[in-house]
């Protein structure tokens, strides 16, 4: 089979035989407000969420391990994935369950030489088939798509089409996160082309009702 588009039928179909439901990749706001913790811990406790990414910007490795030692916690009792994001040095400090890495922070093989077998390690493919494939022979456990729909959460300099990600999760074993301006009510279609994680931020941390609301909102879809 090549890289020509699948039948989204027979796509939706195959995606529903072979793997398990999608499920919510949260990443932090790119700063942190007073009073987070008790945000995160509610927004958690509100619906499973597979993983959070610490995502913080403009702040040296050292002021991150401060806010993340007890994010980490919240983490771990709510058997969420806890994701660093860029570092795989700060990953490796915080014994955090993995990393996420841009097209600039590294490659997958050196992380998983540094931070062993057992950590998650995600790459950004941006709407690049080429780059997802790299990134699973190079021995990344996720690949990320996106975005899908804008954000103001970063400058967006690629747009991904749902059908990336049908293509990849019916030739691929390995999982597929969709990110990019997605919210409750634009999800579906990315969960219907075969997202296995739906990685959000601004909709639950911006959400007026609140982020349990909408991590609760999310849930219903992906449910």
């Amino acid at each position: 089979m090549d890289e020509q588009d699948l039948d989204p039928d027979f796509a939706e179909r195959f995606h529903r035989e072979r793997r398990p439901p999608c499920q919510l990749y949260l990443i932090s706001p790119q700063t942190l407000s007073a009073g987070f913790e008790d945000r995160l811990r509610a927004a958690l406790d509100a619906a499973p969420v597979a993983a959070f990414q610490l995502r913080l910007k403009g702040i040296d490795d050292h002021a991150i391990a401060r806010a993340a030692e007890p994010l980490q916690k919240i983490c771990a009792d709510h058997d969420t994935a806890f994701i660093i994001n860029d570092s795989i040095s700060l990953a490796k400090r915080l014994g955090a369950d993995g990393v996420h890495l841009g097209q600039d922070d590294g490659d997958p093989r050196d992380a998983r030489a540094i931070l062993g077998k057992d950590v998650q390690i995600g790459v950004t493919c941006h709407n690049s088939r080429h780059l997802a494939m790299e990134a699973g022979e190079a021995g990344a456990d996720y690949v990320a798509f996106g975005a899908f729909y804008p954000t103001g959460t970063k400058k967006v300099e690629y747009f991904a089409e749902p059908e990336i990600l049908s293509w990849w999760n019916t030739l691929f074993p390995l999982p597929c996160v969709a990110i990019g301006g997605i919210t409750p009510q634009n999800a579906p279609p990315l969960v219907a082309a075969g997202a296995d994680f739906i990685a959000v931020s601004g909709a639950v941390w911006n959400a007026s009702e609140g982020e349990a609301s909408a991590v609760l909102a999310f849930s219903g879809i992906l449910a």
